[in-house]
C-alpha cells in the first residue's frame, strides 16, 4: 500500500510540474474528497474491527478522555431561539464549498428553538427503558419496519451487559457513559426518539440559519472533531459537550431529504456526478462529527445519508416549535 501511495505522489508531482492547465479547483476538490475518505476509513475500520468477539482497538484513548471515565452528569440542555422569518441559506461567499451547498437562497422560517447540545446517551437510555424500540406509534411506517426486520433493540455498538450497557469504540469496549453524545442512531430511531421527547427534528435551513445566528464565535470551540495530534489524540469517539455547542462529536439527523437547492447546477464535466446525483432517498445531516478531519467542516457542509444508516457517526439534536414547545 505504500509503495502505491508513492506511485501516485510521484505521478502527481509530474502532472504539477509538467502541466500548463490551472488546476487549482481539482487538487482542492482532491483534497477535500481524500478528507472525507478519512472519515469514511474510521467508520468502516470501527464496523469491521466491531464484527469480531474480541472487541479490538483501533487505537488507545488518551488517559484523560473516552467513554467510562466518570464524566459526571450530563450538562443541563438549553435551547436557542430563533424569531423565524426570511433568512439565507448556502453557500455565497469566498473560499471553497461542494456544488451541492449552492446557490445560496432564502427561505421562510416559522419561529423554533434549538438544542444547544445532542440528546446524550443517558437520554438515550431512557428512551429505552420506555419501550422506545417496542412501541411502534412512535415510529415513521417504513422505520418501525426496518426496526423488527433488523431488530435493534439499542444503537449500534451497545450491548446489555450484567452490569448495565456496554459500547464497542475504536477504542475497544468500553462502559456506556451516559454524559457523552449518543452515536450511530439511523434517521428511523432519531424521528422516534424526537417523537417520544415531544419535539422533533430541525430542518437544515434551521440548523444553518442559528449557525448564522451564533457567528464563528458561539459555535462552539471544535473540539468535538478528529484530534490526530492534540491532547485528545487517539481513537475518535464524541465526548461529553460541556458548553454549548452547534458543531462536533455526532453528526446530527435533520428531517430535511437530501435535494437540489433552487437553481442547483453541478459542476460541468466528469465531476458533476459528485453530489448531484445522490440526491434521492437520503436525509441531510450537519454538524460534523469526532472523526471529521479539522478544518473540513463549514456551516454551509451538507452530510446525507439513507434513512436507515447507522455506521456514520450520526447523533440527534433536537428542535421544538417555539409557540408550542414541540
Amino acid at each position: 500500500m505504500t509503495a502505491y501511495r508513492a506511485a501516485v505522489d510521484r505521478a502527481m508531482a509530474d502532472l504539477l510540474a509538467g502541466s500548463t492547465e490551472d488546476l487549482g479547483f481539482l487538487l482542492e476538490l482532491g483534497v477535500q474528497h481524500e478528507q472525507q475518505h478519512q472519515e469514511l476509513l474510521l467508520m468502516d475500520a470501527k464496523h469491521v474491527l466491531a464484527q469480531s468477539p474480541l472487541d479490538p482497538a483501533y487505537a488507545p484513548f488518551p488517559t484523560s478522555a473516552g467513554p467510562g471515565t466518570g464524566a459526571g452528569a450530563p450538562r443541563p440542555r438549553s435551547w436557542w431561539a430563533h424569531e423565524g422569518g426570511l433568512v439565507e441559506i448556502g453557500a455565497g461567499g469566498p473560499g471553497f464549498c461542494f456544488d451541492n451547498e449552492t446557490p445560496r437562497h432564502p427561505v421562510y422560517l416559522q419561529p423554533f428553538e434549538l438544542a444547544d447540545g445532542l440528546v446524550t446517551c443517558g437520554e438515550w437510555l431512557a428512551f429505552v427503558d420506555d419501550g422506545g424500540y417496542r412501541r411502534p406509534e412512535l415510529w415513521l411506517s417504513e422505520g418501525w419496519a426496518t426496526c423488527q426486520a433488523e431488530g435493534w433493540q439499542a444503537p449500534l455498538y451497545w450491548r446489555a451487559e450484567p452490569g448495565g450497557w456496554s459500547v464497542f469504540t475504536l477504542g475497544g469496549r468500553r462502559p456506556l457513559d451516559p454524559a457523552e453524545p449518543v452515536c450511530h442512531v439511523s434517521y428511523y430511531e432519531a424521528d422516534a426518539y424526537a417523537r417520544w421527547a415531544g419535539a422533533r427534528l430541525p430542518t437544515e435551513a434551521e440548523w444553518e440559519a442559528v449557525a448564522a445566528q451564533l457567528g464563528p464565535a458561539g459555535l462552539g470551540d471544535g473540539g468535538g472533531f478528529l484530534d490526530p495530534k492534540g491532547p485528545a489524540a487517539g481513537a475518535p469517539h464524541p465526548r461529553p459537550q460541556t458548553a454549548p455547542t452547534l458543531v462536533g462529536d455526532a453528526w446530527a439527523w435533520t428531517s430535511s431529504a437530501y435535494l437540489p437547492y433552487p437553481g442547483f447546477r453541478p459542476w460541468a464535466g466528469g465531476v458533476g456526478e459528485y453530489n448531484g446525483k445522490f440526491m434521492v432517498n437520503q436525509q441531510v445531516l450537519r454538524g460534523g462529527c469526532c472523526a471529521t478531519p479539522p478544518g473540513h467542516h463549514r456551516p454551509t457542509y451538507r452530510n446525507f445519508y439513507p434513512a436507515s444508516a447507522r455506521w456514520p457517526f450520526t447523533g440527534v439534536r433536537l428542535a421544538r416549535d417555539e409557540r408550542t414547545g414541540r
